[in-house]
């Protein structure tokens, strides 16, 4: 269980420095679904809920990392489908570095005018029922939207690449990694 979550969040952070992981304290697994009890906020903006939510992982920030291992195991095996519950709460706590969950990790000030239009042209889109490469849960927020596109970045890299090239370049740039390349390059041996 270890060595298949430390390896693949270890993936995220290859072209970057490990301190961007300094806020993961700790990281607690779960044999499957969590509930979530407790007050929280709705899906619409002001409204609060109290309804159970199960969830397969979850960044907290300044606090643990809570992930199924059901979930982990599944998608390791099928990483065609594009869901990956430790690249995803692991990209949020990259989100979070700067206490700002806002779906731009820390980075350059070079690259943040082209990693927001590029990201905002295509969260918008999918929220406006545009081309579904990614899964629906990226247009809940540009958070959720940052973590839908990394799982998708790391799991599907050919295809993003193919099919949302702007958004694999932006990726490509924060990451400091070319993963479809990556792929290629192992399917050519």
């Amino acid at each position: 269980m270890q060595l298949l979550i430390a390896a693949q969040a270890a993936l995220l952070v290859l072209g970057l420095d490990i301190g961007h992981y300094r806020e993961v304290g700790a990281i607690i697994v779960h044999p499957s679904t969590v509930v979530v009890r407790g007050p929280r906020h709705a899906a619409v903006p002001g409204l609060m809920t109290d309804a159970p939510l199960s969830v397969l992982g979850q960044a907290a920030h300044r606090g643990p990392i809570v992930i199924a291992w059901g979930a982990v195991r599944n998608d390791a095996r099928h990483p065609e489908r594009g869901h990956n519950v430790v690249f995803h709460e692991f990209a949020h706590k990259l989100d979070m570095l700067d206490d700002v969950i806002d779906g731009t990790p820390p980075m350059p000030r070079s690259e943040l005018e082209r990693w927001v239009e590029v990201c905002t042209r295509e969260y918008e889109s999918l929220q406006a029922g545009g081309d579904r490469f990614l899964s629906d849960y990226a247009g809940v927020n540009p958070g959720e939207f940052f973590a839908v596109a990394t799982e998708a970045f790391f799991d599907r890299p050919v295809d993003m690449a193919r099919q949302k090239p702007e958004l694999y370049e932006a990726l490509a740039g924060f990451y400091r990694q070319d993963p479809a390349t990556r792929v290629a390059r192992k399917a050519h041996w």
